[in-house]
């Protein structure tokens, strides 16, 4: 049986996979091109991350699909309730990417409270000139430790960014409408461990405590953040997006940055992926990466063989 692996997967994947007895094709077919490539390669098996969309159109195009697999947690590129009325199996990798997610948030906050983006960019522009001028501009840094992190929606990389918060020292609180409360497992290097139970509470609640915000929830109708909600945040927030594009009103949060009222925010993920605003892309107070959360090599590999495993209990 064929897979097609449009979006890539690992080597690993790839091998565990040939193992099972499956041949794999990685070649990067365009979107309005995927049905007829389906239908001429007798393809069993597509596999897409988030760029390919598997929608109604191609399940009924493709009737020898038997598994759409996605690489990662979000479903919203296929169109899974249809798919299974069609007798196709849908799979993901929900776990796979949550660590690699997490260190994401991290490396935003970090750069936002140290202005570690701003500074990357005047460094080399101004640093042989300007030296002690850009030691003023980033000398009021603030430490994460003792801060209080507030946690949209507590499912597994909510959970691994509040570990990695917890570790850290700062408070965690959460807001999840599906998760009532959740024990945490902070896990250190010798075999020890502690275990914390985190209560979700109402989003404003969360808005109004936490001082700095990162969202975990998957694509929205609405905004999560618009001007309303900012506006009960404490001043100074620091705002971290590394799930959804959409969940945040970026034209709400571009006037909150320029009025002071949010200190920072980071940004995985864009309303209009993938050409964002440029009002976004130049606006100094915003750390900037291309949707690469779950884009490491560890990730990537145990993304890669739990898809295969799951392919091959269900084909094999």
């Amino acid at each position: 049986m064929k897979v097609l692996a449009n979006d890539g997967i690992s080597k690993s994947g790839i091998l565990a996979l040939e193992k099972g007895g499956f041949e794999v094709i990685t070649t990067k077919v365009a979107q309005e091109q995927v049905a007829n490539f389906v239908n001429e390669n007798n393809i069993s098996v597509v596999l897409v991350r988030s760029a390919t969309k598997v929608r109604k159109d191609i399940i009924d195009a493709c009737p020898g699909l038997k598994i759409i697999g996605r690489g990662g947690v979000g479903m919203d590129n296929i169109d899974v309730d249809y798919a299974k009325s069609k007798g196709i199996h849908v799979i993901n990798t929900p776990a796979s990417s949550s660590e690699s997610v997490a260190e994401l948030v991290f490396a935003h906050l970090f750069s936002g409270v140290r202005f570690l983006h701003d500074s990357n960019r005047n460094m080399p522009l101004e640093g042989d000139t300007n030296f002690e001028g850009l030691k003023k501009a980033y000398a009021n840094g603030i430490e994460l430790r003792g801060k209080t992190l507030g946690v949209v929606g507590i499912g597994r990389i909510g959970q691994a960014t509040a570990k990695m918060a917890l570790g850290l020292g700062m408070k965690v609180i959460a807001a999840d409408s599906f998760i009532p409360q959740v024990d945490i497992k902070v896990a250190f290097f010798d075999g020890q461990s502690i275990t914390t139970t985190i209560v979700s509470q109402s989003l404003e609640s969360l808005f109004k405590e936490a001082d700095f915000i990162t969202l975990h929830v998957p694509a929205q109708d609405g905004y999560i953040i618009g001007e309303k909600e900012l506006a009960i945040m404490k001043d100074g927030v620091g705002i971290v997006n590394c799930a959804r594009g959409g969940v945040i009103d970026e034209v709400a949060l571009v006037k909150a940055l320029d009025s002071g009222k949010v200190l920072f925010a980071g940004l995985d993920v864009f309303e209009n992926e993938p050409t964002p605003e440029m009002t976004i892309l130049m606006n100094h107070k915003i750390s900037l990466t291309p949707h690469i959360g779950a884009a490491t090599g560890e990730a990537q590999d145990r993304i890669g063989t739990e898809l295969a495993s799951q392919i091959i209990s269900i084909l094999g």
